[in-house]
């Protein structure tokens, strides 16, 4: 911190809570897991990236992820400026409050719970797809993909009241099983020096590259297949030492999944050649697998072994991602309920100091969320997926916006640290980088969500719906909660 920064005695903390999260518990590396598993690394390049380069901007999807990147650092210097001052498990919403007062504050919280218990049930729809499958092929039992996502829910409530750090633990195996493949093809690769065509670079990376075909496109799915990023200070409470612990944890998350994903979808492309990787992702999306794509060139690398590992890294990539998003959606549960806007018992936390009744709650809104889908027989993958991950993707980048934007105000107001690029020019970058790629999500959303028009329109009015239902909220709250926002 530099001399125009307060010392942390000069902090601005809210009251005592009802309940207490425990107290250092996570390191950087343990926050790294949980943004990590919340990317589920795997799920975003077997699941996304074949798109972007069949439908967006070929050879040059890769640096849709690194301009991607590029926005979230920018986004992550205010954000981490703000958590020097504000320390509370519930991220977005306690920055927003703090920023553009307690009404928006409330009503981004009502959107960051809608976000994460909605990509939490898309992920479901994947996952009850995917070991469905596994089942049957190992034991030739058929199992309904709803059935497997029920004892899912089960498992996942368990672990989420076991404690955060074995959490942790749990997702620090999963993630670098499916980090660890995925890498080691991306490194050979590169040092075998590419594929037929070499590596490739100035056909991923240069200006001409990047803005052929539809890069509107190809943003928008690798702005679905980074964020997660919030996960570093919603454990603040949590961490050790969190005005150091949260800011190393945030840059480190942000640096690794940008150069991960660049990387690793620039070897992909790089495997197929950069004049055949648009039409072989054509052909996969055609055959329905869009997979193949990724575990294709992986497989002739490594052996047939591989091809029937990666899709049980697959189905744990997705577990993975559960789990990292219940401990998020119950930490939010659990400080909305310690600062009044929804009923105190949230705050209860059993002998591991975890939100028990928080995330008993948590796993009950996504029964809710994912058992219409399995009454109307609808698909798990092309609707239930497609549809909540689109919309958690559009209501997160309103909360990056909102908080860009609220960490000007705030700074500007409180004088807390007077750092221009840090509480200034850094977030209004950001804030703008955001707002395109809103705009382009919104223009491309019947896209991103493989449905119709229609759909697209009532799918993309629930995110704004959300806001004005959470400030209403808070006006009829006026008055009950522990902290002034």
């Amino acid at each position: 911190m530099d001399s125009q920064t307060v010392e942390p005695t000069q902090t601005v903390q809210n009251p005592p809570a009802a309940g207490r999260l425990k107290p250092n518990s996570l390191g950087v590396l343990g926050i790294l897991f949980f943004v990590l598993s919340a990317q589920a690394p795997l799920t975003g390049i077997a699941g996304a990236v074949p798109i972007a380069v069949a439908i967006g901007n070929g050879a040059g999807a890769p640096a849709a992820y690194a301009a991607v990147g590029a926005v979230i650092l920018l986004f992550s210097v205010g954000f981490v400026a703000m958590g020097r001052h504000v320390v509370d498990a519930g991220a977005f919403y306690t920055y927003i409050g703090k920023g553009l007062g307690r009404p928006v504050g409330s009503g981004s919280a009502g959107v960051a719970l809608f976000a994460y218990c909605a990509v939490q049930a898309a992920m479901y729809g994947l996952y009850g797809f995917i070991v469905s499958g596994l089942v049957e092929q190992y034991t030739g039992l058929s199992a309904p993909w709803w059935v497997c996502v029920l004892v899912t829910m089960v498992i996942v409530q368990i672990l989420g009241a076991a404690g955060i750090e074995m959490g942790a633990k749990i997702l620090a195996v999963f993630v670098l099983a499916e980090f660890s493949i995925l890498l080691v093809f991306a490194v050979v690769t590169f040092f075998k020096g590419g594929g037929p065509e070499g590596l490739g670079f100035a056909h991923s990376f240069s200006p001409d590259a990047a803005l052929q075909g539809a890069p509107g496109v190809a943003l928008m799915f690798a702005v679905a297949s980074m964020f997660g990023f919030e996960a570093t200070a919603i454990y603040g409470e949590e961490a050790r030492e969190p005005r150091r612990t949260v800011p190393r944890a945030t840059y480190l998350s942000v640096v690794v999944v940008t150069v991960f994903f660049a990387f690793i979808s620039w070897m992909l492309v790089s495997a197929h050649g950069a004049s055949n990787a648009t039409a072989a992702a054509g052909q996969a999306l055609e055959s329905g697998d869009a997979t193949s794509w990724v575990f294709a060139p992986i497989t002739a690398q490594f052996g047939g072994w591989v091809g029937d590992a990666l899709p049980i890294l697959l189905a744990t990539s997705l577990f993975a991602g559960v789990l990292a998003f219940h401990n998020s959606a119950n930490r939010y549960l659990f400080s909305l309920g310690r600062d009044g806007l929804l009923p105190r018992g949230l705050t209860a936390v059993n002998r591991r100091h975890s939100p028990w009744v928080a995330g008993g709650v948590q796993t009950v809104i996504s029964l809710a969320l994912v058992m219409p889908f399995v009454l109307l027989g609808k698909d798990p993958v092309l609707s239930l997926f497609s549809w909540f991950s689109g919309v958690a993707v559009l209501a997160v980048m309103l909360l990056y916006f909102l908080t860009s934007v609220s960490v000007v105000v705030f700074f500007r107001r409180e004088r807390l640290d007077t750092r221009p690029w840090n509480t200034l020019i850094a977030p209004v970058l950001g804030a703008l980088g955001i707002a395109g790629a809103i705009w382009l999500i919104l223009a491309n959303f019947t896209t991103l969500i493989g449905g119709d028009q229609g759909t697209a329109m009532w799918l993309e009015l629930t995110v704004p719906a959300v806001l004005v239902l959470g400030v209403i909220g808070a006006r009829l709250t006026r008055g009950r909660t522990t902290a002034d926002r």
